[in-house]
């Protein structure tokens, strides 16, 4: 380990200001010391904002909304997540350990860094911690990268899986810096690599995640997240889909539909969606919507089994989600 300098935040603003200066945020640290630790990441300074006001967790009508500093585990229990959107719970609890849940942060969850075995590695090529420096996942190990989203610079997936169900769901955040407030997408947080794969998220130097809110509707009640890995016990994804319908009289109203597992950020499949409106909420229109998903592919060497994986995932998460009363 190297040396580095730590404090605690009072308030919302002496964080940013700090942040601002070039110190980084740790919460939970569930990724941020594991990579001081293998020394991928070397901040200087470190700002600890566990004290801020920002792990409530909460309905606003028919809405969710979700502090970002709470814990993951507090999120998945809660009743009103429950109440309201249960297929948060769902991914919360496939994404990580009892251990990791009970540490990491909401907002922390969203901004962790790829798994990638060769960001890891330091005598390995990897344009996200050495920009410039190539990608050894192209030719290299690449079962478990990208096949969406990807450039000839990085194939790296986004790990998270509660980013994907709210992507699905069409979440949003509200973040403050130094230049105040403003709210966005969730799905606009994340960045595909291009030729700058080491620029993962949209927020500008010193931004603090806030809150996140989960839009109410009638997609709560038809709504499952499921994960396909190679273990049953904690793994990450190889295909992961959330989807969300709105059924009435067993035709498809509308629906929403992300994957993960399979693209550089969680992967939000709007061709699908509109395949499946109008439609009966069968089989049938699940597997001719789910044949979209592959469009745009770009598998590697060793990553042909997750353009076939990835709609048959989906279609499974659709008679779920069908199946839901």
């Amino acid at each position: 380990m190297f040396p580095f300098v730590l404090e605690k935040a009072g308030s919302a603003e002496a964080a940013i200001a700090a942040a601002a200066a070039g110190a980084r945020y740790i919460a939970g640290g569930t990724t941020l010391v594991d990579l001081m630790r293998d020394e991928v990441e070397r901040p200087e300074r470190l700002v600890d904002i566990n004290a801020l006001p920002l792990s409530d967790i909460r309905a606003d009508g028919e809405d969710l909304v979700i502090g970002a500093l709470a814990r993951m585990s507090d999120v998945a229990t809660h009743p009103e997540v429950g109440r309201l959107q249960p297929i948060i719970a769902e991914s919360l609890i496939e994404g990580a350990s009892p251990q990791l849940r009970n540490m990491a942060s909401m907002g922390g969850n969203l901004l962790q860094r790829c798994r990638c075995p060769y960001f890891r590695m330091l005598d390995a090529a990897c344009n996200k911690r050495d920009p410039g420096s190539g990608c050894a996942a192209i030719d290299g190990l690449n079962a478990g990268n990208a096949i969406l989203g990807t450039s000839d610079h990085c194939v790296a997936t986004h790990p998270s899986d509660v980013a994907v169900a709210l992507v699905a769901l069409g979440a949003t955040m509200r973040v403050r810096g130094s230049d105040g407030e403003r709210s966005f997408a969730v799905e606009d947080l994340f960045r595909l690599p291009g030729d700058t794969p080491h620029l993962e998220h949209t927020l500008t130097p010193g931004e603090l995640i806030l809150d996140i809110r989960v839009p109410g509707g009638p997609y709560g009640r038809r709504a499952r997240y499921l994960k396909v890995r190679d273990r049953a016990s904690y793994e990450f994804a190889l295909v992961s889909a959330a989807v969300a319908l709105d059924v009435e009289e067993g035709l498809i109203r509308s629906s929403r539909i992300a994957v993960g597992g399979v693209g550089t950020k969680p992967w939000r499949l709007r061709a699908c969606e509109t395949a499946l409106a109008g439609k009966p909420a069968d089989r049938s229109s699940f597997e001719a919507a789910a044949r979209l998903a592959t469009e745009g592919v770009r598998p590697l060497s060793h990553n042909h089994y997750k353009a076939e994986l990835l709609p048959r995932t989906i279609v499974r998460a659709l008679e779920m989600a069908g199946d839901v009363a």
